[in-house]
């Protein structure tokens, strides 16, 4: 487990996500620049034209009622960490109060599990949490890619009463400035890949890093994506995660279960 030093944070071990996925919802429509290339939609398009149960509507939003009603997760009776809803976001404007109900129900249930959410409509998951209680399994958060878009989400999340918050900088487009990271537990950031990846800049990483450091958060940098850091475009698999040489990859003791 990640090892703590007289109260603060230490980086010297690496603790790797390793997560199932949850898809109650598939599908989503794009809201901000971070949305330009996404992983999901092209996944999904493949999906439907495998014919891959539950992707008929391809990336089109879709509740899965039969994995609402299958509720997998509580079948699975080893401890797990679950990120609901990879291929789609949970509080999606055409998702009903009722839908997400459902979900936060089955976290409910599966007490013994851990669950992940991420989200870019963070105004509407805290309205919907204005109403309700943040199950104590949910590790909620939201996604902080640029600074028009990413920095508001990061003011609706600390707004929401819960102690498992975490931001999602991936993919980074830009340098986020100061950041207050009060009631923030994980930072997770990553440069963005694929062929039409733009560039993640040595320098916003640095500060990302240093202010996670100076404010005692986690963070969890899982790649540098199709461009290394010394802007050579090689790929994910070529580019590799280290920062100045050294590996980031530090999570809270209890986000695994």
């Amino acid at each position: 487990m990640t090892t703590m030093k007289t109260g603060q944070i230490s980086y010297d071990q690496d603790m790797k996500i390793d997560a199932k996925t949850w898809n109650a919802f598939t599908g989503c429509t794009k809201i901000s620049p971070g949305c330009k290339h996404c992983y999901a939609e092209t996944m999904a398009k493949k999906l439907q034209k495998w014919g891959t149960a539950g992707y008929a509507n391809g990336f089109r939003f879709t509740v899965q009622h039969d994995r609402l009603e299958r509720a997998d997760p509580l079948k699975r009776r080893k401890p797990t960490f679950w990120f609901i809803n990879s291929m789609s976001d949970t509080f999606h404007e055409d998702a009903t109060d009722a839908d997400i109900d459902r979900i936060m129900d089955i976290v409910e249930r599966g007490h013994w599990h851990n669950f992940y959410i991420l989200t870019k409509r963070a105004d509407r998951m805290r309205a919907y949490f204005d109403k309700r209680r943040v199950p104590d399994n949910l590790w909620f958060g939201v996604t902080v890619d640029d600074r028009a878009y990413g920095l508001p989400r990061l003011k609706d999340l600390q707004a929401i009463d819960g102690r498992n918050k975490h931001i999602c900088c991936e993919p980074l487009l830009e340098d986020l400035g100061p950041l207050d990271l009060d009631g923030i537990r994980l930072v997770v950031g990553g440069g963005e890949s694929g062929p039409k990846a733009r560039r993640c800049m040595p320098g916003w990483v640095a500060s990302l890093r240093d202010q996670c450091l100076t404010q005692n958060v986690h963070f969890y940098w899982k790649q540098w994506g199709t461009y290394g850091p010394d802007g050579a475009r090689q790929g994910k698999s070529r580019t590799g995660h280290l920062i100045e040489g050294k590996s980031y990859l530090s999570i809270p003791d209890d986000l695994m279960p």
